[in-house]
């Protein structure tokens, strides 16, 4: 979806513009992932995450290769190894979720996964030689603290499912890290496309043991919104590593928990309480001061 905007339409000569970019990409891809999230929950627990997995990552691979097979050369990467370790750190990072989810209550698994931001922050510096500052890592906190506020953060559940949520954010945090490192000399296109390679390889196994298809034109529908959100989600994201840090990108993608909030209070008549409201400050002020410490880096750059 990212790639067909083309790269000159979204370079410009000041860094202030692209910073403007990445926060625009990565909040439209943390809005699509939260409507992804209504989707799947509207689909109904009849669907496995094993269902979803197969129709979300075949169905990628499929429309990608109809889409940009030719175009893209998605068997060519300029980096097939750390290609393979993207696409299996980010399954295994789906499903580390998913078991946590299942373990234990779903608010502190969230909570736990959402601090994928602060371990991207740990892993870029001693991997790919990211730069961080003390005032950076304070509005990463800052955000990681709404997350906690809104989804009511209680340590609860099993040790297992509580480690199996850490496990995800480290995949995820160590994932976004080298999703960074690929955008150097990668698409987002092919990127994304490995990623669904592996994950329907994945999910091959356990889909056939015991598939579900989609009955009737309404299923189907929300197969294709399924499809429709994590491609565009997927591929905004990955775009947008373009034009920030890693943790700093996963730092805006906790907007996501603010998005999901909104849904479910529009179509699932929800209710929201001051933690709402206090926990989205927090995420905003520090998505905020991100970009104004950048703004003052580049102005002192510039004198």
């Amino acid at each position: 979806m990212s790639d067909i905007i083309t790269e000159t339409a979204l370079t410009h000569p000041g860094i202030r513009r692209q910073k403007v970019w990445a926060a625009a990409l990565m909040l439209t891809a943390a809005l699509l992932f939260a409507v992804l999230g209504l989707f799947i929950k509207i689909l109904g627990p009849e669907y496995r995450v094993w269902d979803i997995a197969f129709y979300r990552f075949v169905g990628g691979v499929i429309i990608l290769l109809i889409l940009f097979g030719r175009s893209a050369n998605l068997f060519r990467p300029h980096n097939p190894k750390l290609m393979l370790i993207r696409g299996v750190l980010g399954s295994l990072a789906f499903l580390s979720v998913v078991i946590a989810i299942r373990r234990i209550p779903l608010s502190t698994a969230m909570v736990l996964f959402y601090s994928f931001p602060a371990f991207a922050a740990l892993f870029s510096p001693l991997l790919f030689g990211e730069r961080i500052t003390v005032a950076e890592i304070f509005c990463t906190l800052a955000a990681l603290g709404g997350v906690a506020i809104i989804l009511d953060f209680k340590l609860e559940g099993t040790l297992p499912g509580q480690i199996m949520a850490v496990i995800g954010a480290i995949l995820a945090g160590l994932t976004i890290s080298i999703i960074k490192k690929l955008r150097e000399n990668h698409g987002s296109v092919i990127i994304y496309f490995y990623f669904c390679l592996i994950g329907a390889i994945i999910s091959l196994g356990p889909f056939l043991s015991a598939p579900r298809m989609p009955r009737g034109g309404s299923e189907w529908l929300i197969i294709g919104g399924i499809l429709f959100t994590s491609i565009s989600a997927q591929l905004l994201m990955t775009h947008g590593f373009r034009y920030c840090k890693s943790w700093e990108g996963g730092l805006f993608m906790t907007s996501e928990v603010i998005f999901i909030a909104i849904i479910g209070i529009l179509f699932l008549n929800e209710t929201v309480g001051g933690r709402f409201y206090i926990g989205s400050l927090l995420i905003v002020f520090g998505a905020i001061s991100i970009n104004l410490i950048n703004r003052r880096a580049v102005h002192a750059q510039q004198r």
